[in-house]
């Protein structure tokens, strides 16, 4: 079986994901001559970069997200299908939904990655920051701590409920940080009787030397140095070693350490999607270390060049011994160039090849202050918060989101005010418990500092 592109008519390309890299693809190809089909888990598109916002309740859900068929429903050529890829044959082109099959003549894997926890059975007591669903649980369990110490007598244990761990100081740590600080120290303030939110700790560990280590050094520095003094505590060079009950163990250097905490919340370390191992299990495709799919120059596979990985899921070089970062505009430029690929292809025209146009990083720090690292511009401040509003608000896919993350923006700067701090708990009523010194003790079970030492 020849597995070269159809020319076949409609040729029939199936998108395996409705992230960035999927849904331009999609865009690219509404005017193609072949019939498309996109297949996500969920009936929308997530602004992820925004997804820190909804977690500390500055933005609501469908303020970043917008639906599928909305999106593409100008492409007449497009049909959506809410489902989840359980397996790829390659052989017969076909991939399998839960209730039916697909042939395809071109396949466009963009799945994307989830939380990596390097062995460690932590996603429970540490969620991550990928999915809508993600930000509510985080959104959740971040308004509960506050409403929970603000009816705990005990002293010891009201501070465990305002101590914030944050695992991972890339961009989404750091702005997650910066997002709580100023939420703990500004926001709630005056809203609350018994207890001071300004009291709260959040603490951000990191295992690199810097935070943000994508970004130039003095970059860095200064990111840190604004997060604390919006009242972050920042310990860079440390690594987790456990995470139990309500206590985090870090090892830095030669010190083991302890922080008794109710929140903990996970930025670090990610992982490719099942679909990887698939590929690899039945299309022989070639993993990197973290799973990520190792693809040609043109993000097909050797064997099946019908197949096509693009955005995080996809290895791809960078030509300075490095990968493209797993970061919106890459998956974009990406799915925009195996759309081409793939009309060029089916009208022997030839493509150049793909070329990534790096805009730079931005990492927003909290009110007035961002970093943006361009490589021949690099920036901090205010007017590098400007630069980082203007871009995400023009990312946005639909007008209407633009227009109300823009007035919902400008109504937080002016008021200090966050309208989305809403518990939500999908099946059930929020729990807000006092426990009682005889029914409950908070480390039983817990490893010493000086046992855990001594099984390192």
């Amino acid at each position: 079986m020849s597995h070269q592109l159809n020319h076949s008519t409609p040729h029939h390309v199936v998108i395996i994901g409705g992230g960035f890299g999927g849904l331009y693809a999609a865009q690219k190809l509404g005017k193609a001559p072949v019939k498309v089909t996109l297949i996500d888990k969920r009936n929308f598109h997530v602004f992820q970069p925004l997804l820190y916002q909804v977690a500390t309740g500055g933005l609501s859900p469908a303020d970043i997200s917008s639906p599928l068929r909305a999106l593409l429903s100008k492409n007449k050529n497009t049909e959506v299908l809410m489902g989840e890829v359980t397996a790829i044959d390659p052989e017969r082109q076909t991939v399998k939904l839960r209730y039916r099959e697909i042939e395809y003549d071109s396949l466009i894997v963009a799945t994307g990655v989830t939380h990596q926890y390097f062995g460690n059975d932590w996603e429970e007591k540490a969620p991550g920051l990928k999915t809508i669903e993600n930000a509510l649980e985080i959104r959740r369990r971040v308004f509960i701590a506050f409403e929970s110490a603000e009816k705990e007598p005990n002293p010891e244990r009201r501070k465990d409920w305002l101590t914030f761990v944050l695992v991972g100081g890339g961009p989404a740590g750091v702005e997650l940080a910066g997002a709580l600080a100023e939420l703990a120290h500004g926001t709630l303030k005056e809203d609350f009787r018994n207890i001071d939110t300004s009291e709260a700790k959040i603490i951000l560990l990191q295992s690199p030397k810097h935070i943000l280590p994508a970004y130039s050094s003095h970059l860095s520095l200064e990111a840190q140095a604004s997060l604390e003094k919006l009242g972050v505590t920042v310990k860079t060079g440390v690594r987790v070693t456990d995470i139990r009950g309500q206590l985090v163990t870090y090892r830095q250097g030669e010190t083991i350490e302890q922080i008794r905490a109710r929140t903990i919340l996970w930025t670090a370390g990610m992982k490719a999607s099942p679909l990887a191992n698939i590929l690899a299990e039945r299309a022989e495709a070639k993993l990197d270390k973290s799973g990520k799919v190792m693809v040609e120059p043109d993000f097909n596979l050797s064997k099946y060049p019908n197949i096509f990985v693009i955005g995080d899921l996809a290895h791809y070089p960078d030509g300075e011994g490095g990968i493209l970062p797993g970061i919106a505009p890459v998956a974009m430029q990406e799915g925009e160039y195996v759309a081409r690929f793939i009309r060029n292809g089916l009208q022997n025209r030839p493509l150049k090849p793909f070329q990534y146009t790096d805009w730079g990083n931005l990492a927003v720090i909290g009110k007035h202050k961002a970093v943006v690292d361009m490589g021949w511009l690099q920036l901090s401040g205010f007017f590098a918060w400007f630069v980082w509003l203007f871009i995400h608000v023009f990312y946005l896919l639909e007008f209407d989101n633009k227009l109300i993350v823009m007035i919902q923006w400008a109504w937080s700067y002016f008021t200090k005010s966050k309208g989305a701090r809403l518990i939500t708990t999908p099946g059930q009523d929020p729990t807000i418990q006092l426990e009682d010194d005889h029914e409950t003790v908070v480390y039983e079970g817990l490893l010493s500092i000086e046992e855990v030492a001594s099984r390192r």
